[in-house]
């Protein structure tokens, strides 16, 4: 049996596993697994600026291609506390990240020795398993876990806290011989499947509501084949953006209180059975659960079986993987229609859903000065085509852009849902552009998310990973600023300020573009909206050119308020802004406009 210490053991699995990438900051208690590493090789690293950066990133880098399990890691004490927040954010999206933190060694951790934290304990209502390994003989058996756990069942992260005593301890360990475990998904029956589809079948205005489940499991084109066998229409949530190309003829459009579009909320509340699949329905998605609710049949398909019945109990459940619940769909729904007449004619409902798309849209074409934030999203329309991959997290620049923008395929919205912490966009996106070096990424952020973790711009510039970010600066708080509306206060969300520096800005405080140069980055500021389109194109070349993050900031109106409903109430969703009248107030809609 060979023999090497334990340190060396965890990153021989971790190649095994699949990882070729980690993220992360090093220091005392982690610096022997840094050596084992380096010693090792088949593992690149990213330096991070700060360790809760490392943990976005390493989730940007998982959502980007099937398969993928993004590595953070960090020494102890501060840096597991500061990844709290990126284990919270893949836990509410069901996305797997593994967290190596370093540990004080085990005859100490009670003593409050320096920077000794129970990490384990902290992390574990934010993890699948987190877990301090106190004997250096288990580390092979608890990562092989942890990789079971992350992959197995509903997706998710897992931490696991390495004393650097243990780190350092030789083992018995073969990696020639070294295997994963056999990964477990729930996998719903035929039975349950002819049931659902019995269900659906004797419906009359059915909808397909498809969740990040399906996008995760890489099933998209499963439910693209599934929708277009049954005729039903699919209304993706903001976690499934993508899992149905925007321009389908059987996209009904997004449905919910912010991310929604108009024509998706009025198909929706024309429905009459709802099949939802791999969605958590989500209270931004639903609202008002009575409205919701209200005269519609409800089945639900979802890996975790107590995510059933969790938000309101559905008329049928199934527990299962999105995957293997479609590829079942598609094969009952095949023979259905194989026997003649087994499958309604939807050709009619569909059509409807359409036409509601062409006529219920908002404007985005507006010339003002200081730029209004819908003609920023016209414009990214015609810059930025179906290969980009868009990154960001929340904000009103978020619930815009998910309103205006168009995604094509799955993986190309990737959006932190269930937690949205500011200053995720980054590194996320950072996180993406690694994993697809090819790609084209483009990060939307309001300027509080954009300065939340600016210092990893430096990141990109020292690794040489190019993006584009597109940052829309109001100096608001203009998610909350809005919301501050039901409490008539607008308060202590202002970030306006004269800055002495930079007194061309006005009243627009940080000079974004000096941040940014100077943490080796490019940078354009933009303030009229015809030099959008040329911002956009340049950026492009930029980020070709230096292979290093391009900044688009383009100044805009202190207030808009962004259409949401008010009431909790999808029924009531309040256009605060003008709606499109004309072919002219929105140029680049999927479907010409209809008066």
């Amino acid at each position: 049996m060979a023999r090497m210490t334990a340190a060396r053991a965890a990153v021989e699995i971790l190649k095994r596993e699949g990882v070729t990438h980690a993220f992360g900051v090093p220091g005392a208690a982690i610096n022997p697994f840094y050596a084992a590493l380096q010693a090792a090789g088949g593992i690149n690293h990213t330096l991070a600026r700060h360790v809760e950066g490392a943990s976005h990133m390493a989730e940007g880098y998982t959502r980007t291609r099937p398969g993928n399990i993004g590595v953070c890691v960090g020494t102890s004490g501060p840096a597991g506390t500061d990844m709290i927040t990126g284990l919270y954010s893949a836990t509410g999206d069901s996305i797997p990240i593994l967290c190596i933190t370093g540990q004080a060694p085990t005859t100490v951790i009670h003593k409050e020795d320096f920077q000794a934290v129970d990490i384990a304990s902290i992390a574990r209502p934010v993890t699948k398993m987190a877990t301090t390994v106190l004997e250096a003989a288990q580390v092979p058996g608890v990562l092989q876990q942890a990789f079971h756990l992350m992959r197995s069942g509903r997706p998710g992260p897992v931490l696991v806290d390495l004393p650097v005593d243990v780190q350092q301890t030789e083992i018995e360990f073969d990696p020639e011989t070294y295997a994963p475990l056999s990964v477990h998904k729930p996998a719903a029956t035929r039975a349950q499947i002819e049931k659902a589809l019995a269900m659906l079948n004797a419906s009359h205005r059915p909808l397909i509501v498809a969740g990040g489940g399906i996008i995760n499991a890489d099933a998209a084109e499963l439910l693209v084949e599934f929708a277009e066998l049954t005729g039903v229409p699919v209304v993706p949530t903001l976690m499934g953006w993508g899992a149905l190309p925007d321009d389908h003829d059987l996209n009904a459009g997004m449905v919910g209180l912010q991310t929604s579009h108009r024509y998706g909320n009025a198909t929706f509340l024309e429905s009459d059975f709802v099949l939802g699949i791999g969605n958590r329905w989500a209270n931004r998605h639903t609202g008002r659960l009575d409205v919701y609710t209200a005269g519609r049949t409800f089945v639900h398909v979802d890996i975790e079986p107590t995510q059933i019945g969790r938000i309101f109990a559905p008329d049928y459940g199934i527990a299962s993987d999105a995957r293997a619940a479609l590829e079942l769909f598609v094969t009952v729904a095949r023979e259905l229609r194989d026997t003649g007449g087994g499958l309604p004619d939807r050709s009619e409902w569909a059509a409807a859903t359409q036409e509601r798309r062409a006529r219920l849209q908002r404007r985005t074409h507006f010339d003002d000065i200081p730029i209004k934030p819908q003609r920023v999203y016209e414009e990214m329309n015609r810059a930025f085509g179906p290969e980009t991959r868009y990154v960001t997290t929340i904000g009103l620049s978020q619930i815009a852009g998910a309103q205006l923008l168009h995604v094509q395929r799955p993986r190309h919205w990737i959006n932190c849902g269930q937690a949205g912490p500011l200053g995720w966009t980054i590194p996320a996106a950072l996180g993406v552009a690694v994993a697809d070096p090819e790609a084209s990424v483009v990060a939307l952020s309001g300027d509080y998310d954009f300065q939340f973790m600016i210092e990893e711009l430096a990141v990109g510039a020292q690794h040489r990973i190019p993006y584009v970010h597109v940052l829309v600066n109001n100096s608001y708080l203009g998610l909350i600023r809005q919301a501050q509306r039901a409490f008539d206060i607008d308060f202590q969300v202002n970030l306006e300020f004269e800055n002495l520096n930079s007194p061309e800005l006005g009243v627009y405080g940080v000079d974004h573009v000096k941040v940014a140069e100077g943490l080796g980055c490019k940078a354009i500021r933009v303030t009229d909206p015809a030099e959008l389109a040329t911002a956009f194109e340049q950026a492009k070349k930029l980020a070709a050119q230096h292979r290093v993050p391009v900044v688009v900031e383009a100044i805009l109106e202190r207030v808009t308020n962004i259409s949401m409903s008010t009431t909790n109430d999808m029924g009531n969703v309040v256009e605060f802004e003008d709606i499109a009248t004309e072919p002219g107030h929105a140029p680049t809609s999927i479907r010409a406009l209809k008066i």
